[in-house]
């Protein structure tokens, strides 16, 4: 053999010794610690009515922060089929994927479902801070959407006619 050979085996034997005399790890290795992972399975999401949203038009739950609080923030919605949000606007980006279903969206101050572009399963969506944009489900789909926002908080969210409700039925 080679020096070369020699030196590489009696190296590779020694890192091998050293690894099996290392205490096991196994029982701090498996499972997630909650101090390090949080998990939140499909059947405990906290969804809560949408604030001032009707029964049955959006659910919203919150994963990570708050929409109020300062810092990062982590939210699913669920918009149902046949309704959508009023045109308005937030201070901060707000960055949007769809997990489910199609989300229907669209830009500007005037309402006009039949305008807005339909965003599938997959797809991203990034909501400019200060410009108006309005959202949703049109009527004759399959089921509802479920997006997840994340953004920088607290959001300020401003209407673009503030004496109208915040949704609308399509």
């Amino acid at each position: 053999m080679t020096d070369m050979v020699q030196r590489r085996d009696l190296l590779s034997a020694s890192v091998l010794m050293a690894a099996a005399s290392l205490p096991s790890r196994g029982a701090d290795a498996a499972g997630a610690d909650p101090a390090m992972t949080q998990v939140v399975q499909a059947d405990a999401i906290p969804w809560r009515q949408l604030y001032n949203f009707p029964p049955g038009t959006a659910e919203q739950a919150t994963l990570h922060g708050g929409l109020h609080e300062p810092g990062q923030y982590f939210v699913l919605i669920r918009w149902h089929p046949g309704y959508m949000s009023a045109p308005h606007s937030y201070e901060t980006d707000r960055l949007c994927i769809v997990l489910s279903g199609t989300w229907w969206v669209a830009s500007g101050t005037d309402f006009a479902p039949g305008a807005t572009v339909p965003v599938e399963a997959g797809g991203f969506v990034r909501r400019v801070a200060g410009t108006p944009h309005y959202d949703g489900v049109k009527k004759h789909a399959d089921g509802p959407a479920i997006l997840a926002i994340s953004g920088i908080g607290p959001i300020h969210f401003s209407l673009v006619d503030p004496h109208r409700p915040g949704w609308r039925e399509v």
